[in-house]
C-alpha cells in the first residue's frame, strides 16, 4: 500500500483516469504526484495531484483524496459501507462534508482539503473543543432518510459479539505476547456486559439523534491558511440514528488516546487527560447554544448521559478491537487496546454501581438480575 509501490501508483493513476475529467483522464502511474497520509485505521487514504505543470481545463480540481476501504466482511458490513455512502454523499450535497468526486468498488475520491487532523492534546483547547460541540450540534441537527430507531449500537455491538466469541474461543495461532491480554478481556462476560449496559439504557428515555460515532481527533481537521480556526469533519462510516449520549461522551473518551504512537502498539493511552466537569461545560454550552437550547436543566441532563454512554463508548471500541485484531492488516495494537478499552468500562462500571440510586432507584438490583 506504500505510495512508493508500483501496483499501487497504477491503481491509483487508472481510478483517477476511469472517475475524474477533464486532464485527468491523460494522468499515469509515472507523472502523478501520490502521497499517502494518515488516516483512520480501517481505511488507506492517498493524496493525488495532477503533474507539475498541469492547467485544468474544465473546472476539475488540481488534487484529491483517495480513500480505499479495508476489508469487507459480511453483508452486515456491505450494508453498511452502503449506507455510509449514501450519507457522504448527502453531506457533500449540503456542504456539511468534503465534495464528493466518484465512487468505485473498493473506495471513493473526495475533495481534498489543505488540513490537518487534530492532535488528541489539542481536544482539550477551549475555542477548538468548543468548535467541535458546535460541528457536532450541526450533525445532530440534520434529518437524514434512513431508519430513526437507536438500533444500531446494539444490532452492531451483538454482530461484533459473535465474531469476537469465536475469535476468542480460537487463540491457537494468535502470538504469544497478546496472552495476557487476552487472558483479561476472556475474564469479562462480553454479552452478560452487552445485555447489561442496554438495560441501563433503557431505564431512561434518552435523546435520539442521526450522530457521527467517532468523533475522535483524527476525523477533525483544522483547516489550513485561514485567518481564524475552521474544523471539517470527516469519516461517517459510522454515522446512525443514535444516542446522543454517546457522541459526546465518545469524543470525550477519546481525550485519552493518542494514535500518532510511531512503535507497538501505535497508541499512546493517556488516563489523566479526560475532562475536567469544567471543560465538560464549556463543550455543552456550545453544544446547546447551537442547538438554541440553553440552560442548566439541559445541562444536568447531558451530564448525566455522559455517565451512562461512556460505557458504552468503551464497550463498543472493545469489542470493534477484539473483531479488527484478527481481520485488520492494519498495523495497530488491537490487543491492547481492547484491554484497554474494557478495563476502562470495568471501572466505569463499578464506580456506577457504587454511586447507588444517583441513576436509577432500581440500579444495583437490575443490574444483578440480568443474565
Amino acid at each position: 500500500m506504500s505510495d512508493k509501490n508500483p501496483e499501487m501508483r497504477d491503481t491509483a493513476a487508472r481510478i483517477c483516469r476511469d472517475y475524474l475529467h477533464g486532464v485527468w483522464k491523460y494522468v499515469t502511474a509515472q507523472n502523478i504526484i501520490l502521497k499517502r497520509i494518515s488516516g483512520g485505521l480501517s481505511n488507506w487514504l492517498y493524496n493525488i495531484q495532477l503533474p507539475e505543470g498541469t492547467i485544468p481545463i474544465r473546472g476539475e480540481p488540481r488534487q484529491v483524496l483517495l480513500r480505499l476501504y479495508g476489508q469487507i466482511h459480511g453483508e452486515k458490513a456491505l450494508e453498511g459501507l452502503i449506507t455510509e455512502s449514501v450519507i457522504f454523499t448527502l453531506l457533500s450535497e449540503r456542504r456539511l462534508g468534503p465534495r464528493l468526486h466518484g465512487v468505485f468498488p473498493g473506495g471513493r475520491i473526495e475533495e481534498y482539503i489543505p488540513a490537518r487532523p487534530l492532535l488528541t492534546k489539542e481536544l482539550a483547547d477551549f475555542t477548538l473543543s468548543s468548535l467541535i460541540a458546535e460541528k457536532i450540534g450541526q450533525i445532530h441537527t440534520m434529518q437524514i432518510p434512513i431508519s430513526k430507531e437507536p438500533n444500531w449500537i446494539w444490532d452492531t455491538m451483538n454482530n461484533w459479539l459473535i465474531i469476537a466469541t469465536d475469535i476468542l474461543e480460537n487463540i491457537e495461532d494468535i502470538d504469544i505476547q497478546h496472552l495476557d491480554n487476552i487472558n483479561a478481556i476472556k475474564y469479562i462476560n462480553l454479552e452478560y456486559e452487552i445485555n447489561w449496559l442496554k438495560n441501563l439504557v433503557m431505564q431512561q428515555k434518552y435523546p435520539v439523534t442521526f450522530c457521527h460515532n467517532d468523533m475522535q481527533e483524527g476525523n477533525i481537521l483544522l483547516r489550513q491558511n485561514t485567518r481564524k480556526p475552521e474544523l471539517v469533519l470527516i469519516d461517517f462510516e459510522y454515522c446512525s440514528y443514535n444516542y446522543r449520549g454517546f457522541d459526546i461522551a465518545n469524543h470525550f473518551a477519546e481525550w485519552q488516546y493518542d494514535y500518532t504512537a510511531p512503535e507497538y502498539p501505535f497508541f499512546h493511552e493517556r488516563p489523566s487527560a479526560g475532562p475536567t466537569k469544567e471543560q465538560k461545560l464549556n463543550f455543552i454550552r456550545a453544544y446547546l447554544k447551537k442547538l438554541g437550547k440553553e440552560g442548566s436543566v439541559e445541562e444536568h441532563h447531558i451530564m448525566m448521559e455522559i455517565r451512562v454512554f461512556s460505557l458504552a463508548s468503551h464497550l463498543f471500541w472493545g469489542l470493534w478491537s477484539i473483531v479488527n485484531a484478527k481481520i485488520s492488516q492494519i498495523p495497530f495494537g488491537y490487543w491492547d487496546y481492547a484491554a484497554s478499552r474494557l478495563k476502562n468500562y470495568m471501572y466505569l462500571k463499578e464506580k456506577i454501581l457504587a454511586s447507588g440510586p444517583t441513576l436509577d432507584g432500581n440500579l444495583k438490583r437490575k443490574s444483578k438480575d440480568i443474565d
